[in-house]
């Protein structure tokens, strides 16, 4: 697949995710139909090594000159077969910590330190971006909050969410004069996008009050993320300063009165001594909006489209509805929400899947690939809810770094996907599959959901 090429031969504008620059693979995650296509490039990837070379194109990919800049343009080794993409995973010789890896860089290319911005430091500064010993200590301390157990208690308020917000679009649709079987809805924006906001919120113990103003907030949080923080215009820049202040103001309050909520456990936790600091706790409840709110989105949309999309499977969940566990973890192979964790950094010179990686190189796990590599899941290309080895997906990741809010949001799914098929019998695309667009970044997930129901 990968021929020799040189950078100029590569058109930016035009590239595909099969182009190659420089003998590397490029991944161009700024193409809307990269999604569409990117299991054939993952195949012909796992085709091609165990181990292969890649650059990933992306929004902010320009080289201003910046040790940011040159960090993020460094080509990475995306690793492509299920069972090294989990010894990778479990590798503790790699660092998540960017802000340290992209320091390390340019003091050794002796450039001047990049500082960041006081309103971003807890997105860039959650447990998803630090090593031992902080890594440990932190998730020490907010684990209890994501047990499994914890997450089930849960599953009372999250049907009452569910049911809650299906009921305000049931009214709009009554509103609108449409009867039960053609009424329509937009599955992102009236549920699947307010769902799970509306679950972290009680989560958390966020104020019922205080939500509508959340709201912005945590969508300046989803658009800040989005770029690098020069990017930031000052609005963001301000409404993030708004939501710290909030939130310390929160803090404060749950410690004068607790209650029965995450924020009241994570300011009173304790460990051999050690407590969570105030920039601690704003990067989890941080990380909770960010990757706890666009990850559920794009489950509950990638699930529903794949079951209407296969009639046999919506056959077998309108029969046996208890399926919705199994089709949680079947949608997770099948079109999980993250298809690959990247930007690891080797700290020392290493051997993975028989290829060398120096120590200061990039690897990238490919969890969509292993997802799909035919030697772990047959006929990894079917959509099948009663797969028996659904649930040996990696799609939240494996070791020290798996997805903290895995339990949460597997509840999540599993209260979505049965409450649907439950209430609504006749639900159903109300346009074409081949339609249905991807939303073109790189989290896979559906820009828009047109149903009938």
């Amino acid at each position: 697949m990968v021929t020799e090429t040189t950078a100029q031969d590569v058109d930016a504008a035009d590239a595909t995710p099969e182009s190659t620059e420089h003998g590397q693979a490029v991944l161009d995650i700024r193409d809307p139909s990269f999604m569409g296509r990117a299991y054939e490039i993952y195949d012909e990837l796992r085709d091609e090594g165990r181990v292969v070379s890649v650059r990933f194109r992306r929004d902010d990919d320009k080289d201003d000159g910046s040790p940011r800049s040159a960090f993020f343009r460094r080509p990475s080794k995306f690793v492509t077969h299920y069972d090294d993409v989990v010894e990778t995973l479990f590798n503790d010789n790699f660092s998540v910590d960017m802000a340290a890896n992209m320091a390390a860089a340019a003091k050794a290319e002796g450039k001047p330190v990049e500082e960041i911005p006081e309103e971003f430091r807890p997105i860039a500064r959650s447990i998803i971006s630090l090593d031992p010993p902080d890594h440990t200590r932190i998730r020490k301390l907010v684990q209890p909050s994501f047990t499994g157990r914890t997450m089930d208690a849960m599953r009372g308020k999250i049907q009452e969410t569910v049911d809650t917000l299906l009921d305000r679009a049931e009214r709009a649709a009554a509103e609108r004069g449409e009867t039960p079987g053609n009424r329509k809805m937009e599955l992102i924006s009236d549920f699947a996008y307010p769902f799970p906001v509306a679950v972290i919120s009680d989560l958390l113990g966020i104020p019922r009050e205080d939500r509508a103003q959340i709201k912005g907030w945590t969508e300046n949080l989803l658009r800040a993320d989005r770029g690098t923080d020069k990017e930031l215009d000052e609005e963001v820049r301000a409404g993030l300063r708004e939501f710290i202040a909030y939130l310390t103001t929160l803090f404060e309050r749950k410690r004068q009165q607790p209650e029965d909520d995450m924020i009241s456990q994570m300011v009173a936790a304790t460990e051999d001594g050690d407590v969570l600091t105030e920039e601690e706790m704003l990067a989890t409840v941080f990380l909770m909006y960010l990757a706890g709110h666009v990850t559920t989105v794009n489950l509950v949309g990638n699930g529903i489209v794949a079951l209407l999309s296969n009639p046999s499977e919506l056959a077998k969940m309108q029969a046996d509805p208890t399926l919705a566990k199994n089709m949680v973890e079947e949608t997770l192979r099948y079109w999980g929400p993250v298809d690959f964790v990247g930007r690891r950094v080797a700290t020392e010179d290493m051997v993975v899947a028989g290829a060398p990686i120096k120590a200061g190189e990039q690897i990238t796990a490919g969890l969509a690939s292993a997802n799909h590599d035919p030697d772990r899941f047959a006929n990894p290309e079917v959509y099948d809810i009663t797969r028996a080895n659904a649930n040996r997906h990696v799609a939240f990741g494996r070791g020290i770094h798996v997805c903290l809010g895995a339990p949460l949001a597997r509840v999540e799914g599993q209260v979505a996907f049965e409450t649907l098929v439950r209430r609504y019998p006749d639900l159903r695309l109300a346009v074409p599959e081949d339609e249905i667009q991807w939303s073109g970044n790189f989290l896979r997930g559906f820009r828009q959901v047109p149903l009938l129901y």
